[in-house]
C-alpha cells in the first residue's frame, strides 16, 4: 500500500514482519544512466508507439525509493520465488494503490509488478502450506521481499510470528472484475486462465536478459507486416528481462489468426 507521507513509509519499516510500503510517485521518464546511447535506448523503447493507446493507470509504469517498475502481465502456471512479509493492523482501513480499502482479514496481498486481480498461489517451502491471495495492491518496497501478504493469508501459511518467509508464487488464474468488486473476504474466484479485454494487443516475438539483443530484435522486426515493436522492461524472480512484443493488434482472435501464419507460432498473446 501507497503511504501518504515519509514518515509513514519510514515508520513502517520498524514494524517487525511487514514490509516497507512505498511513496506513490508515477514518473514518465526512466532513471539515467552513465552512458549516453543507453540512456537514450532505455528512455524510449517503442518505435512509433501509438501514444493513443489506453493503458490502466494500475500498469502504468511507476517509481518508489528511486526504483523503477513495470507492472507486467503474465500467464496461468508461472512461479516465482523469494521472501514474503505481511501487512496487518497500521494498514487495515486504508486505501491500496488498487483504489481497494485494505482488509487485514481478506485473502489478499501487495506485489510490486503482477496485473490487479491476479491470483496467486503462495507456499510457505519452510511448513509446505499455501493460501490462494488475490493482488490488490502494490509492494512490499524493502529488500529482496516479492510479496506482502495479508494478516489472514500470512496466519493461513503460519509465518506471522516469523514476520517472513521463504515461499514460492504460482499464477493460478485472475479474478473477474465483480468478485474483486464485492471486496476483498469474499474475492477468491480463479479464472481457468487469464481473460484479455484490452485495447490493442501484442505478441511477446523475443525475451532477453540485455538490452541489446532486444534492439536488435526490434529493429529486425519493426514494421512487419505493418505492426510496430515495444520493448517492455520488466523483472522476473528478481532478474530483469527485456521482452520485445509486436503490437497493434486490435482483437484477440486478430492476433491468434497472425500467428498461424508467422515465425511466432508458440509466442504468447499479451493485453496493453
Amino acid at each position: 500500500m501507497f503511504i501518504k507521507t515519509i514518515s509513514l513509509a519510514l515508520a513502517a519499516i520498524l514494524i517487525v514482519g511487514c514490509s516497507t510500503r512505498g511513496v506513490k510517485s508515477h514518473q514518465s521518464r526512466h532513471q539515467h544512466t552513465n552512458s549516453s546511447s543507453s540512456t537514450q535506448s532505455t528512455k524510449h523503447y517503442a518505435s512509433r508507439q501509438n501514444n493513443s493507446s489506453y493503458v490502466h493507470p494500475t500498469m502504468k509504469p511507476y517509481s518508489v525509493f528511486g526504483k523503477r517498475y513495470y507492472p507486467t502481465k503474465v500467464r496461468v502456471g508461472e512461479t516465482f520465488y523469494g521472501i514474503s512479509s505481511w501487512y496487518g493492523p497500521d494498514f487495515d482501513g486504508k486505501a491500496t494503490s488498487s483504489g481497494e480499502i485494505y482488509d487485514m482479514h481478506g485473502l489478499t496481498a501487495a506485489h510490486k509488478t503482477l496485473p490487479m486481480n491476479t491470483m496467486v498461489k503462495v507456499t510457505n517451502r519452510d511448513n509446505a502450506k499455501s493460501v490462494v491471495v488475490r493482488i490488490n495492491d502494490r509492494g512490499p518496497f524493502v529488500g529482496t521481499r516479492i510479496i506482502d501478504l495479508s494478516n489472514k493469508a500470512a496466519h493461513q501459511i503460519d509465518m506471522v510470528k516469523k514476520g517472513t518467509a521463504n515461499v514460492k508464487l504460482e499464477v493460478v488464474g485472475f479474478a473477474d472484475q465483480k468478485s474483486a468488486d464485492r471486496g476483498s473476504k469474499s474475492s477468491t474466484s480463479v479464472a481457468s486462465k487469464p481473460k484479455l479485454n484490452y485495447s490493442v494487443y501484442a505478441i511477446q516475438i523475443g525475451s532477453f536478459s540485455k538490452i541489446d539483443g532486444a534492439l536488435k530484435t526490434q529493429e529486425q522486426y519493426e514494421g512487419y507486416k505493418g505492426y510496430h515493436t515495444i520493448i517492455k522492461d520488466t523483472e522476473y524472480n528478481g532478474t530483469r528481462v527485456f521482452r520485445v512484443w509486436l503490437s497493434g493488434f486490435k482483437s484477440e482472435e486478430a492476433a491468434r489468426e497472425f500467428k498461424k501464419d508467422s515465425p511466432f507460432q508458440n509466442a504468447f498473446i499479451v493485453g496493453e
